[in-house]
């Protein structure tokens, strides 16, 4: 299939704002002086342009015109040539459209800002097939056929780092905002931490309530200064991505604000837990019932089936729920962050925990991606694998408790390279997200993987410059 084939059919991108919209915006906020402008590419990572205020309104309303080549970047920002977007094809621009909802100022800068999320189309009006958001919408095209909605949140965990060091220093959790001590205790659900931390976590609420990010509640997370923050289930799969996107980027500029980092590496420290984000999953049907209502402590069918597809396609979609090398640190030996494709009813030791505690709140929790992942790509492959499950009719195994034995035929492959070759071979894969994104994608990780193998690392100069 040729580059953009898959999207054959597809409706045409939305013209950007109206004049009135801007205008009224504007309005509203006359102190803004620039606007950013950004895409998301495939890993995650927000790419764009800061467009002064006298440009601003031609932007949202007309868009703005970026290299195709800036959605397929490997983690280092680099071209990856064999994607073929930049090399030999003269890197051709795509134009990309404001997405509704995104225009909002932002909260954490000093310069008066406002920032609005765009999506890219292709020479013929349609969703540029590397775009990460559109193939999210793709995946949805499948449930609107069957006239479902999904039911999407998101819960992110992060670390909050020292920023006072040097890049030969470790990494180290910061001092409490008084001072007081290096916060190296686990500490989990500890009120206290989060008094001690006050002033940067409210200001995150305060910055998520200004950009219309429906953050619930607040935590201290197992490891040392590591938090986690719930959205709100929203009958939006693309707003809940959205919402966690906008959400990485709060959380990060409000902690520069306070003098700290923030990582959502999915394993920044050896010993210490890994940073997921959990998906969880329910369905409406066109009348607006959920779909996996059933009684107390039972999945329904159609919930079943869900959860059968899941399972059968975890491997297939394991390199979107943990797309860097780092991503498996998380999932070795790690008694919260599954490494077999099982599911049980409230057990947060299986991959898929199912919550029907609540008939009418009846769903699913994908607990495999880790908070490194791309928002929109990692909630495609969930919804993918449910939406096969549910036409496809797929039974799971019998549910796990947390002291049965694991079969080795449901193991996860948390080998990256073995991950990368299963995506890059997978019919499924190309059936929901398209031969081309499924070769583009994998040669963004075959690249970086060959980086990887490349650098020496400090373990194995420890281990071997003056020992063999």
């Amino acid at each position: 299939m040729s580059v953009g084939e898959n999207n054959k059919g597809a409706i045409m991108l939305p013209i950007g704002f109206s004049p009135a919209h801007v205008a009224a915006f504007f309005h509203r906020h006359p102190d803004i002086e620039i606007l950013e402008a950004f895409v998301v590419d495939v890993n995650g990572v927000p790419r764009g342009k800061w467009i002064p205020r006298d440009r601003a309104e031609d932007v949202l309303v007309s868009g703005i015109n970026l290299p195709r080549s800036i959605l397929v970047l490997d983690v280092w920002g680099r071209d990856v040539d064999r994607a073929g977007l930049a090399h030999g094809t003269g890197d051709p621009d795509g134009l990309c459209l404001p997405v509704e909802g995104s225009l909002c100022p932002m909260p954490w800068v000093e310069r008066p800002m406002a920032q609005v999320m765009l999506t890219m189309s292709d020479d013929d009006g349609l969703p540029f097939f590397a775009d990460s958001r559109q193939l999210l919408d793709r995946v949805l095209d499948r449930y609107r056929a069957l006239n479902l909605t999904p039911v999407v949140a998101t819960e992110l965990e992060f670390y909050l780092i020292d920023r006072h060091r040097t890049p030969l220093d470790p990494v180290r959790p910061p001092k409490s905002e008084h001072g007081r001590w290096q916060a190296w205790q686990t500490q989990v659900l500890s009120i206290a931490e989060l008094h001690d931390n006050g002033p940067l976590l409210s200001d995150i609420a305060d910055a998520c309530r200004a950009m219309a990010v429906p953050a619930d509640s607040t935590l201290r997370e197992n490891g040392p200064g590591q938090f986690e923050i719930n959205l709100k289930h929203v009958a939006d799969a693309l707003a809940a991505a959205d919402h966690a996107v906008m959400l990485k980027r709060i959380v990060r500029g409000v902690a520069a604000r306070h003098g700290l980092d923030a990582t959502f590496m999915a394993k920044p420290y050896g010993d210490h837990e890994g940073s997921g984000m959990h998906i969880h999953f329910s369905l409406l049907d066109a009348e607006g019932k959920p779909v996996f209502a059933g009684p107390p402590d039972q999945a329904n069918l159609s919930l079943r089936h869900a959860v059968g597809g899941v399972l059968k396609h975890m491997g297939d979609c394991m390199v979107l729920f943990a797309p860097h090398n780092n991503s498996y640190r998380r999932l070795w030996l790690s008694e919260h962050s599954p490494t077999v494709a099982s599911w049980g009813y409230d057990n947060r030791n299986a991959a898929v925990r199912v919550v029907t505690s609540s008939p009418n709140a009846s769903r699913l929790e994908n607990r495999v991606p880790g908070a490194d992942v791309n928002p929109y790509l990692a909630i495609a492959g969930l919804l993918a694998s449910a939406h096969h499950g549910l036409v496809a009719e797929i039974e799971p195994p019998p549910p796990a408790r947390p002291s049965d034995p694991v079969p080795d035929s449901q193991r996860l492959p948390v080998i990256w390279e073995r991950t990368i070759e299963r995506f890059a071979s997978s019919s499924f894969i190309a059936d929901y997200l398209g031969e081309s994104f499924r070769s583009v994608f994998a040669a963004t990780k075959r690249q970086e993987l060959d980086e990887y193998r490349l650098r020496v690392t400090d373990v194995e100069y420890d281990a071997y410059l003056r020992t063999v």
